[in-house]
């Protein structure tokens, strides 16, 4: 098997990993404590400018015309520096390969450029509600068509980017007769839209340099082009597409779990104890060994998974096989790399801390890990 990435994606995951350590690391901290918009939304800019919010996006609509793979490697690299701004990319990504998978040619040449060029902050996936987090099938946010117009009704949860994102893909029901999960349907809305109200930015455990808001649809106008893909197959939709986001979080908390190793490591070298460098002693040298085992396979996983979709096949449970190992050995590799600190890796002073707060969701957003072992379980058994 060839596991050797191609020239461009190396190019990309250089430029990535270079704009990671220059640009997002050193204020990092800064965002995680003061959550200053400024700082995000000029990093969010700079990494538009070098395209990497439409990685896998085609050139004629201002993409990077790359594929998945190189966005896996993109958002590994750039979580090692700053989770709340590769949170914010990978779903911006999302969107930007949704519209262009299912949208008409009118939408894809009107959002797309806006989402690529950085005109768009970011652009906002809106499915969660408050009944429908793990079941999207349990919507309860309602379309029903006037005229021109959709008027949508209904309220959304925990969405990313919601102070900022220049454009909102949202689920709601448009046949409430038909069996469960087939009759929703996606439209692309836009903040000015009559109706759509931004609620509140969630105070979050971790990842707080990123916006995470309610949404909240009062008879919102939603002109009838804005319809994305068929009517009443946005169930459909939503699950294709949530493949790519199980990936793009999975190299995210990949990103996370390796900074927090490679500064565990480093700090174990020069930490002396016992008139010896702590990374000599065999308990310490156990959790880097392990845990960096389970890193490079959640690599192989992810990559897998992302090879699998750029090349057109099935990857829905090589997908969530990527997301849970790849979240939960972030996880451990976090909760390792605080302990080899000690009372450092509970200090703000150090990066750990806030590591370790921003992995946590890892293992939830995109689908909990629950959710993906019964994936995986549904169709090893479909097999």
């Amino acid at each position: 098997m060839l596991f050797e990435l191609s020239e461009e994606e190396k190019l990309i995951q250089a430029a990535a990993a270079r704009f990671a350590k220059l640009e997002l690391e050193p204020v990092a901290a800064e965002l995680d404590r003061n959550k200053d918009r400024n700082i995000l939304l000029a990093n969010l800019k700079k990494l538009a400018e070098l395209g990497f919010m439409g990685v896998a996006v085609s050139g004629e609509y201002g993409g990077t015309d790359s594929n998945s793979v190189a966005l896996s490697l993109v958002l590994t690299e750039l979580g090692r520096a700053c989770a709340a701004t590769t949170v914010t990319i990978s779903v911006t990504n999302m969107v930007a390969g949704l519209i262009q998978s299912v949208g008409t040619e009118a939408q894809k040449s009107w959002y797309i450029p806006k989402i690529c060029s950085g005109e768009y902050a970011a652009a906002g996936f809106g499915l969660t509600e408050a009944a429908a987090g793990s079941d999207p099938t349990a919507l309860q946010t309602t379309a029903v068509l006037d005229g021109d117009c959709w008027i949508l009704n209904g309220r959304k949860l925990f969405i990313t980017s919601g102070d900022y994102a220049g454009v909102f893909i949202i689920w709601a029901v448009t046949d409430k007769d038909a069996p469960r999960g087939k009759g929703l349907s996606a439209f692309l809305v836009e903040p000015e839209f009559p109706g759509l109200i931004v609620g509140k930015d969630e105070e979050k455990m971790g990842q707080i340099g990123s916006a995470t808001n309610e949404l909240i649809l009062e008879d919102c106008q939603v002109p009838r082009r804005n319809l994305l893909g068929d009517l009443n197959d946005g169930y459909r939709i939503a699950l294709a597409e949530l493949a790519g986001g199980r990936i793009g979080i999975g190299s995210l908390a990949l990103g996370i779990g390796l900074a927090a190793m490679d500064y565990a490591k480093e700090y174990a070298q020069e930490r002396v104890q016992f008139g010896r460098p702590i990374a000599k002693y065999q308990a310490i040298q156990w959790m880097m060994a392990d845990r960096y085992t389970e890193l490079e396979a959640a690599r192989l996983l992810l990559l897998q998974a992302a090879y699998l979709r750029d090349q057109g096949k099935a990857c829905m449970k090589e997908a969530a096989m990527a997301k849970v190992f790849a979240s939960e050995a972030a996880n451990r590799a976090c909760y390792d790399a605080m302990q080899i600190l000690g009372g450092y890796g509970y200090s703000r002073e150090y990066p750990l801390e806030r590591l370790a707060r921003d992995v946590r969701v890892c293992t939830i957003h995109e689908g909990t890990s629950e959710i993906q072992r019964l994936i995986i379980a549904r169709e090893l058994l479909r097999q």
